[in-house]
């Protein structure tokens, strides 16, 4: 009773915060407003239906009313402490129309997507911790997650993780589930899955396996003991694979672009030697973000999708952008993280990239700026604001989708979509995070950030307890939509 107490009483708060904000910003001109109307690609640019087992790339609708008000508020009880050594790990959080689902440990929750609830519409009790999960949803509704199964606990092999689960988002039900075949060096810190057109890929540095979305059949999967091993996939569009070849101080990286159904290489891109890391921020179309005689990405490489050759190199200018390539979870390579580059979002035909934070108070907390992927070129910049800065998201069509945080209590923080040719800024959504939870929401390296179909959705990847209140219920997900939206 008392945290349900507490959370009314939070639940007021940003709700008054966010009329209050929105009411400031309104009268003081419109000047966080800075174009209005629809954000919608014209008929002749649309395209037929896509089939239900594609990986949705959805186009965003700007809210009848850019106030935001709160559409999901959950929280989770009976948490390890903030000083315990592990806590509770949350990945993977998926939206689609009515569900907000999220990781947690051992179990997958689904949340009503409803004004004014915590309302747990289900949850999928796994057969062990989650290992590895993705990004990538496919028309209907449907991700894939790999988990750690627990009857080896005790056992030389209770470490493997080894066993993918198909799921069906709306509804919380396990369509399948498969063991990887030789998986035995599959953990929780080098396992990738992806998903591409009707296939689950999955790989580990030492094998890999490709399944069928609809059955579960294995479809492929790579030898063992192969001079190339394949680290992992990057999917959507498209499926690539990161292959590494040789051992030690001699082994080099090659990137393939696949067929999803055999597994055979329609190109290879040979990556420069002397290379110590290479991420796969996109697939569809193909770009890599490259480490090279460091562990800080150095450089981004856009490659034409049809035949892999590369078409340009965007420097990072050594401290002047901020990739944010593998810097989840403390750099340590859990749950994933070959496609996940924070700072980077790729378009059809631009490469956005944040700046680093910059110290100066009267400046632009950072900028995004949007390279020609084709040229290398810089087309565009979106500066941030003093003490708000700015984090690219995804993209809506030809238009980035950017979250905006602010400090301020008068000024809001915003969800809005950016077209760099035009210098537009269309505002999606303004809203009031919880002060005391806004720096961890609002970190892409610390929680999942996900926007669909109107709304924003602020998910935490870690959860502990405080340490002098153990039994406070703790707040894990948080999700904005637009007031006349409800």
């Amino acid at each position: 009773m008392a945290a349900d107490g507490e959370r009314r009483k939070r639940r007021r708060r940003l709700f008054g915060t966010v009329a209050a904000v929105v009411a400031v910003a309104l009268a003081a001109g419109g000047a966080l407003l800075l174009s209005t109307g629809d954000d919608t690609p014209s008929a002749a640019g649309r395209t037929a239906a896509p089939a239900a087992d594609e990986i949705r790339q959805t186009t965003e609708k700007a809210p009848a009313s850019p106030e935001g008000q709160v559409v999901v508020d959950h929280y989770e009880q009976d948490l390890p402490k903030e000083s315990a050594p592990s806590p509770r790990y949350a990945p993977g959080t998926w939206a689609t129309g009515r569900i907000l689902a999220k990781g947690i440990g051992t179990r997958i929750v689904g949340i009503r997507i409803e004004p004014g609830t915590d309302d747990t519409a289900w949850t999928l009790q796994l057969d062990g911790h989650l290992c590895a999960t993705s990004g990538h949803v496919t028309v209907d509704g449907r991700t894939a997650v790999v988990v750690q199964p627990s009857s080896r606990k005790g056992t030389k092999d209770a470490g493997i993780c080894d066993e993918v689960v198909f799921v069906d988002l709306n509804t919380g039900k396990k369509l399948w589930s498969a063991r990887m075949p030789s998986a035995r060096e599959a953990y929780v810190t080098n396992t990738n899955l992806t998903l591409a057109k009707g296939v689950v890929a999955v790989g580990w540095g030492h094998g890999s396996v490709a399944y069928d979305m609809k059955s579960g059949r294995r479809l492929w999967n790579s030898t063992t003991g192969a001079k190339c091993v394949d680290k992992g996939f990057a999917g959507g569009g498209a499926l690539l694979a990161l292959e590494s070849c040789g051992e030690g101080s001699d082994s080099t990286y090659r990137v393939q672009r696949l067929d999803p159904r055999t597994g055979r290489a329609r190109w290879t891109y040979k990556v420069a030697a002397g290379v110590q890391d290479v991420y796969l921020p996109s697939a569809d179309p193909p770009v890599l973000a490259v480490a090279a005689g460091d562990i800080l990405v150095t450089d981004l490489i856009t490659l034409d999708g049809d035949d892999g050759t590369k078409l340009a190199t965007i420097s990072m200018g050594g401290d002047a952008y901020d990739p944010r390539c593998g810097d989840r979870y403390f750099s340590a390579g859990f749950f994933g993280d070959l496609e996940n580059c924070d700072g980077v979002v790729v378009g059809r035909d631009q490469v956005f990239v944040t700046s680093k934070e910059q110290s100066d108070i009267d400046q632009p907390e950072n900028w995004i700026v949007a390279f020609d992927r084709t040229t290398g070129k810089t087309e565009g910049k979106l500066d941030g604001r003093s003490l708000e800065p700015v984090v690219p998201l995804r993209m809506s069509g030809d238009r980035l989708l950017v979250l905006r945080s602010s400090l301020s209590d008068i000024e809001p923080s915003a969800v809005l979509s950016w077209d760099p040719r035009t210098g537009r800024q269309t505002p999606y959504l303004l809203f009031g995070l919880p002060s005391d939870e806004q720096g961890e929401l609002g970190d892409p390296t610390r929680s999942d950030i996900v926007v669909e179909r109107g709304r924003v959705f602020f998910a935490k990847r870690e959860l502990a307890a405080d340490d002098k209140h153990p039994k406070d219920a703790v707040l894990s997900v948080l999700g904005i939509g637009g007031a006349g939206n409800s």
